[in-house]
């Protein structure tokens, strides 16, 4: 029951990031594209590389712990439902180079924020 606890806490303090990340994007790059989306997926992939990475090369980080970071904040915080469906809108609209910007920029960015947390912690340890 406690480490469930852990995994809805940090899903809750994930989900509001997401929420506030997505506000913030919209508001200062408007709306046309899903840049909230596409950050918080960059930096989701990024943050789970560093917590699965550093608890399973250090002690640096505990099994509660990376279950309340990685399962919890990240899964609230990391949307692809949300791509999904925006890829999806794109697609539908028409919108078929927008679609596939969208979609690279989300592979990439994902794929190299990944390799670059699993990068940062190895060379930190």
């Amino acid at each position: 029951m406690e480490r469930l606890l852990l995994v809805c806490a940090g899903g809750a303090l994930g989900s509001g990031a997401r929420y506030l990340v997505s506000l913030g994007a919209a508001r200062l790059l408007g709306d046309a594209f899903p840049f909230g989306t596409l950050a918080v997926n960059v930096v989701g992939s990024f943050v789970i590389a560093v917590v699965v990475t550093a608890a399973a090369d250090t002690a640096a980080v505990s099994p509660d712990l990376r279950l309340f970071l990685a399962t919890g904040v990240v899964g609230g915080f990391t949307t692809y439902s949300s791509f999904n469906h925006e890829l999806l809108t794109f697609a539908a609209r028409g919108l078929l180079p927008v679609a596939g910007l969208y979609l690279g920029l989300t592979w990439l960015g994902c794929l190299a924020s990944g390799a670059a947390g699993v990068a940062l912690v190895r060379w930190l340890a």
